[in-house]
């Protein structure tokens, strides 16, 4: 479907919405194409989703918690290391 980019500035969400759908859209300037709107497909199973539906992996709304992340307190202080890069 070929419409000039004026036509198509005055009715994107309708243009963007036949694109998702599926429609390839040329856009015109003075009659010549100048581009082509093609819809992205959407991701239906991302790798999350794969590890929830397999049962590896399991939620239940809130924030993840099982890694406990331990600092080590006979380390340099981290504005210590920056002095020292700064000379």
């Amino acid at each position: 479907m070929e419409i000039s980019m004026r036509e198509f500035k005055t009715h994107l969400s309708k243009y963007v919405g036949q694109a998702q759908a599926g429609l390839s859209i040329e856009l015109t300037s003075h009659r010549k194409i100048v581009a082509r709107l093609v819809g992205v497909p959407v991701a239906e199973n991302t790798s999350v989703a794969r590890l929830l539906a397999a049962g590896v992996a399991s939620w239940q709304g809130g924030k993840p918690s099982g890694a406990a992340l331990v600092l080590k307190s006979d380390g340099k202080l981290m504005s210590e290391m920056v002095q020292e890069d700064r000379g």
